[in-house]
């Protein structure tokens, strides 16, 4: 089978499926993993595709954004772990940014015990946090229902008003050359405001963020450190750690 045929029928399989796994495009090319990878690599350098570990998946579209409901189940594991490495570099008596998101929720629990104050502007974080016994502020505004977080002109009058030993970001894209992006402009505003005015800023991204790119940029790869897993693909780390900080936990 001749490359394009081969990359085209890869691409075929991705229509059906939306996601594919480096075994089932061997078993239906017949050719070696070695010269998919390189068709996926091509594939990928040409925007048709993202590679994921073990596998490759289709884009998503620059304004989709998945509800809580969605987000909670997707990942989870990968999520927990994440968070909890996030949760070694918060110190006692940190003053905290928190961000709406299935990701940064899954940090709490770990910082149970600890002296610090949390400002959130996530409604299903705040249980989260009074069930963990960590003082909490609450921005105002208005809540989206899909992503319940807090947005708009009350949410931004409030975080003028505080300052950040760190945030903790959640994100919906990360690449190399756009950077940290969201789908909701609101929701960008408000990460991008929290971002400026925390000493340190870390976001938060499982491995199906990395060569995403939404509707709404919110920051620079310069401008935050990344805390992933090693699902990420590795050439990808090399790449983010050639602009930003990167800390890798295994998953």
């Amino acid at each position: 089978m001749l490359t394009f045929e081969r990359q085209e029928l890869i691409l075929s399989m991705l229509k059906e499926q939306q996601t594919i796994k480096m075994q089932e495009i061997v078993d239906e090319t017949g050719a070696s993993e070695s010269t998919i990878r390189r068709d996926l690599k091509e594939l990928e350098q040409s925007n048709k595709l993202k590679r994921i570990h073990g596998g490759a998946t289709l884009f998503q579209k620059k304004l989709v954004e998945p509800t809580i409901a969605e987000k909670t189940v997707k990942n989870r594991h990968e999520k927990r772990l994440i968070a909890q490495k996030a949760a070694e570099l918060i110190e006692e008596g940190d003053c905290l940014f928190l961000d709406a998101g299935t990701s940064t929720v899954e940090l709490i629990p770990f910082l149970k015990g600890k002296n610090i104050v949390v400002v959130t502007n996530g409604l299903t974080n705040i249980s989260e946090l009074l069930e963990a016994e960590i003082e909490t502020h609450v921005v105002g505004g208005y809540v989206k229902k899909g992503t319940r977080a807090f947005v708009g002109r009350g949410a931004i009058q409030s975080l003028e008003g505080y300052r950040f030993d760190k945030a903790i970001i959640g994100a919906n894209g990360i690449s190399i050359q756009d950077g940290c992006t969201t789908p909701d402009p609101e929701e960008a505003f408000i990460k991008e405001l929290a971002i400026k005015r925390s000493s340190q800023s870390y976001v938060l991204a499982d491995h199906t963020k990395f060569g995403e790119i939404s509707f709404s940029k919110f920051a620079d790869l310069n401008e935050v450190t990344i805390i992933t897993s090693n699902q990420v693909e590795e050439d990808m780390i090399e790449q983010l750690l050639r602009n930003t900080k990167v800390e890798v936990t295994p998953a």
